[in-house]
């Protein structure tokens, strides 16, 4: 694996590619094959920190966990929550935000905050003919080049290397609760899941594990604020919550880290599925993929799917509002099936000419067909 450690260097080596290039931060996402392996982990540090505009910039091989802890000396976050993919996907490694940014990685508060591409506000980044590109800046009302800094979240190294981005994070909350409803089908708790988001007490993280049996709705905010605002969603599912118990911050944060890295899949074998859908079409779609087992996040709009190895889900599910791809199987399943949804033919006209524009020696391989929302 070659890594560098600046972007000159990072330039130098997209120059003189004689082949194609797999782009890495801290390989936690395993490496492609059929191509050379380039880590970015070397371009790591945090070059500009201001917790009063809620703003950071740091290379793109700097370790999620160490942009954390300095947000944490801050009480500041990463307000999009990044899984953790290791777990699942049975890595080692060190996570880097470059990567977090690249594939668009996004947790449980994704629906109510929104995706890691919301809080990505500029990049730096080394094109397929080694031109360094820089795009976006620091404040959110900085707009010059939005749409390239969206179409970097989520690229997967199809259009170039990051070398740098500058994002915003937010406060952290003084406290978290979560109410856990016993017993629902996936049906009656889908149902119970919109309830509670429609409602204005302000649900932060919405899920149900099936295995377990439970439904979990997350608040955060003041303390007295997320006391008044549990008890009225109580009073307000009271119809269909059936045995209810109140997880207190620590009890909550632990059980929404397992939802974000999906730990009730690590132990298990098989293929896991990662499917983004309309919530109200999650139960059917659910069914359909007839999954050793299953998960709902975003109150149904990510269903999460173990099937047998080579199962291909996409055939189970049939046309749906939205996109299945796979996030762990074997490299002879992903070969068959794609690890991505096929796009649409506008869609995958527009990606062309994207990698033709950014890569025309098509250098960076990537697994993706093209760009997804992630």
């Amino acid at each position: 694996m070659m890594m560098v450690r600046d972007e000159a260097e990072l330039v130098d080596c997209v120059r003189g590619a004689q082949g194609r290039l797999s782009l890495c931060g801290g390989a936690t996402r395993g490496l492609v094959e059929g191509a050379d392996a380039l880590s970015l982990g070397g371009l790591s540090g945090i070059t500009l920190y201001e917790p009063g505009s809620l703003t950071m910039v740091a290379g793109a091989g700097t370790p999620v966990a160490e942009v954390e802890a300095a947000l944490a000396e801050q009480n500041q976050r990463l307000a999009f929550e990044p899984m953790d993919h290791r777990g699942l996907l049975r890595t080692n490694g060190e996570p880097t935000i470059g990567g977090v940014f690249a594939a668009n990685v996004s947790g449980p508060r994704r629906m109510v905050v929104g995706a890691a591409r919301d809080f990505l506000l500029g990049v730096r980044f080394v094109d397929g003919r080694g031109k360094v590109v820089s795009n976006g800046g620091r404040v959110m009302k900085n707009v010059t080049g939005y749409d390239l800094v969206k179409l970097m979240a989520g690229s997967f190294g199809a259009l170039g290397a990051l070398s740098e981005v500058s994002f915003k994070v937010l406060p952290k909350p003084e406290t978290e609760a979560t109410l856990v409803l016993h017993g629902l089908s996936d049906r009656e708790a889908i149902a119970a899941l919109a309830l509670a988001m429609r409602s204005p007490f302000e649900v932060s993280g919405a899920a149900h594990v099936p295995q377990e049996g439970i439904t979990l709705l997350r608040l955060e905010g003041f303390e007295a604020s997320v006391g008044y605002r549990l008890s009225r969603l109580k009073e307000l599912l009271a119809a269909q919550a059936g045995e209810v118990e109140v997880l207190g911050a620590a009890g909550s944060a632990a059980r929404w880290q397992a939802v974000r890295d999906v730990d009730a899949f690590h132990r298990a074998g098989g293929d896991v599925w990662r499917i983004a859908c309309k919530p109200s079409q999650a139960p059917d779609l659910a069914e359909a993929a007839k999954a050793d087992a299953h998960l709902f996040d975003w109150a149904g709009g990510l269903l999460w799917c173990r099937v047998g190895a080579g199962v291909d889900l996409r055939a189970r599910l049939g046309t749906f509002d939205g996109h299945a791809t796979i996030t762990r199987a074997a490299a002879k399943t992903l070969k068959q099936l794609g690890r991505f949804h096929p796009q649409q033919t506008g869609v995958a006209r527009l990606t062309a000419g994207l990698r033709d524009r950014f890569d025309p020696r098509g250098i960076f391989h990537s697994e993706i067909g093209g760009l997804h929302a992630g």
